[in-house]
């Protein structure tokens, strides 16, 4: 008879519960049986510990052996439970006498199994590592892990290639080094694309530092060539950097996610997935509710090109995790939640052939048409999208005009972090995730400001969604010009960076 204990984390979502390794050993014929709702992958780990064991010149213990993953309701999944399997047995089996430090006690253990002993890294482990920290106990990953680890659980984690120098820790014969050296590897960040290569688009230029300045999300209609992809694709250069907390938060969600591994960067991430995803893809989901790409753009940007082309039903998807920052993924066997503060991006063409409103080329698409693929994004999508502005096709004289000061992004991003300061000293949080409240008391504006607002409300026919995003709009206007009210001239600039309200109101 023999029994040990050997701690672990699962992986639910971003959450990370401790779960306890407990090994039985009992006479009777052999058997190896783990139980505690185990996935497929940790039922093959008989196998795999089996032949580590073997390999590293242990004796595998006769008899029955019980494995139980406690607590018992909570689904377990993947290889990382591995390595705290293979020493439950052997201390189980008396083969293993582990030397406790009073410090910290019996580590967490996490890796997967070579057949040979050697240690494989294992997909989402910065939550655990999170929570470890917090709870105050080392952990011993594979090496590959390492530098994930130490970004959530500086100077608590040991990094091993075998399982043989994980028992050589354990039992106090060679101990292995705290791994916090490994934490700040990584390549160099790339220098993003400037602004200043996009020529002329001087109005979606301003469109796109007021939405870099409030976290606004921004739908650009134009025709192919005129720079909406380029625009989209420098706007995480404007923006400022993510912070340790942000960066910890993007790295853990990127842990977990399909890609596995991720160590946390000052760069904001930019998701643009293809426009034939599906709402899985996009808002989360598949066997084991993993996040989507709504998630993985969370703090960065999400672009979505060809904005019409995207199933109807995969765009009605944005809806609430636009106005809630967070997206519940529910499945048979759990329900998990996870942020998505994202920063939304779009394009589109005005039109099927893309040539309406060009004065040098000739649109075939009839009213109707337009209509019809104009109406592929629905009304309450278009309402939950702070600005929507056209660009017109840029005249080859632009393009040999010589760019004028200022116009890159260090200038521009300079701009956007004083409006970001003022903005996190007054309420806290950007001004595109302002409460309603909130928005009441620091959005309100004067009086000429009031009398313009109320005119658009009548002429323009502006729900109370579109009118707290023109409010939004425009009181990040106003940081931008270092302003502490809103005036009547930053609520008409809000308004004329809305072209489809005005267009609606025409028809």
């Amino acid at each position: 008879m023999g029994f040990a204990r050997v701690a672990c984390r699962a992986q639910l979502g971003l959450a990370a519960p401790l779960v306890h390794v407990e090994v039985s050993l009992a006479a009777g014929l052999p058997a190896f049986c783990i139980v505690g709702l185990p996935a497929m992958v940790v039922r093959e780990a008989r196998e795999r510990v089996r032949a580590a064991l073997l390999h590293s010149r242990f004796e595998f213990p006769a008899g029955r052996i019980t494995v139980n993953l406690a607590p018992a309701d909570l689904p377990k999944q993947g290889g990382r439970f591995d390595l705290p399997i293979a020493i439950g047995v052997l201390l189980a089996s008396r083969q293993l006498h582990a030397h406790a430090d009073p410090g910290t006690g019996t580590p967490e253990l996490y890796g997967e199994l070579g057949l040979t002993g050697e240690l494989k890294a294992v997909p989402g482990l910065l939550p655990a590592a999170a929570q470890a920290h917090r709870s105050g106990h080392e952990l011993i990953v594979p090496r590959a892990n390492a530098p994930e680890a130490c970004a959530a659980a500086p100077g608590l984690v040991r990094a091993a290639d075998h399982l043989l120098e994980v028992c050589a820790h354990l039992t106090g014969a060679r101990p292995l080094a705290r791994a916090a050296a490994a934490c700040h590897a990584g390549a160099p960040p790339r220098a993003p694309p400037d602004l200043a290569d996009v020529r002329g688009q001087l109005h979606a230029k301003r469109a796109l530092i007021v939405a870099a300045a409030g976290g606004h999300s921004l739908l650009l209609i134009g025709p192919p060539g005129c720079g909406k992809s380029m625009l989209a694709q420098r706007l995480p250069g404007l923006l400022p950097p993510l912070t340790a907390a942000e960066a910890l938060e993007v790295a853990a969600i990127a842990s977990v996610s399909a890609a596995g591994r991720a160590a946390p960067v000052s760069e904001r991430p930019f998701r643009a997935p293809h426009h034939s995803a599906t709402v899985p893809a996009l808002v989360g989901g598949g066997a084991h509710a993993g996040p989507g790409e709504i998630s993985l753009a969370h703090r960065g940007v999400l672009f979505l090109d060809e904005l019409t082309e995207f199933p109807r039903r995969v765009l009605e998807a944005l809806r609430e995790p636009l106005e809630t920052g967070v997206v519940s993924v529910a499945r048979a066997a759990a329900q998990v939640q996870y942020p998505a503060q994202f920063q939304l991006i779009a394009a589109m063409n005005p039109c099927p052939c893309g040539k309406l409103g060009d004065p040098a080329r000739i649109c075939v698409c009839t009213p109707a048409i337009v209509r019809r693929y104009r109406a592929r994004i629905s009304g309450p999508l278009l309402d939950r999208l702070d600005m929507h502005v056209e660009l017109p096709r840029v005249a080859s004289g632009e393009f040999d005009a010589a760019v004028p000061a200022g116009a890159g992004s260090a200038d521009s991003a300079r701009l956007i972090g004083r409006a970001r300061e003022v903005q996190a000293a007054r309420q806290g949080v950007c001004n595109a995730r302002l409460a309603d409240a909130e928005l009441e008391r620091v959005g309100a504006p004067d009086e000429a400001g009031r009398r313009v607002l109320a005119a658009a409300m009548q002429h323009l026919q502006l729900s109370g969604r579109g009118r707290a995003r023109v409010l939004k709009v425009a009181r990040t206007i106003a940081d931008l010009e270092e302003r502490a009210v809103i005036g009547a001239s930053h609520l008409t600039q809000a308004m004329m960076l809305r072209c489809l309200d005005r267009a609606g109101s025409e028809t």
